[in-house]
């Protein structure tokens, strides 16, 4: 009966024991308390009003739902910034008869992403993403919804996961 409590006393340190410091959204150690998203301004030559501030309040979001840093106005440890730079809308495929049978709608965002306590993390890089949608519908209403929460889905989310994540 002993041995069985030391045999059950082992697996349970090995299995309860990790290789360092994780949680469930995949980020490590994060080294500060703070952070602030600074307003990404539309520089792209199409411009679509409000996508702006709805990129910056879904970047807020997402860092604020996978970490437990606090939301700072200025002053944060960690900073992101930058701007819109591309927003385009370009046919992808054609039909027999030369009419697009599909559209593609393409964000690109550059972003300057600043650690104030490890330099070393620092980065500036362009994020972008890709909605594609029949070309027999206007990218306005529900399409453009769609486009525009799937394409700020993924590029938040790539920007987290090279700030924080490191993947």
């Amino acid at each position: 009966m002993r041995k069985l409590f030391f045999l059950f006393a082992f697996v349970c340190l090995f299995t309860l024991n990790s290789c360092g410091v994780y949680n469930f959204t995949g980020s490590g150690k994060i080294d500060a308390k703070t952070f602030q998203v600074n307003f990404f301004q539309n520089n792209a030559e199409l411009i679509e009003p409000g996508i702006d501030r709805t990129f910056t309040l879904q970047l807020q979001d997402l860092i604020q739902n996978q970490t437990n840093l606090n939301l700072v106005k200025n002053g944060g440890d960690l900073v992101y910034e930058g701007e819109i730079t591309d927003y385009r809308i370009s046919p992808m495929t054609a039909t027999a008869d030369q009419k697009a049978a599909q559209n593609r709608l393409k964000i690109r965002i550059n972003v300057r992403f600043t650690n104030k306590n490890k330099e070393t993390d620092n980065f500036e890089k362009p994020f972008e993403f890709f909605y594609d949608y029949p070309a027999d519908q206007q990218l306005t209403g529900s399409t453009l919804s769609a486009g525009l929460k799937e394409i700020f889905d993924r590029i938040s989310q790539d920007i987290f996961n090279e700030s924080l994540a490191k993947w």
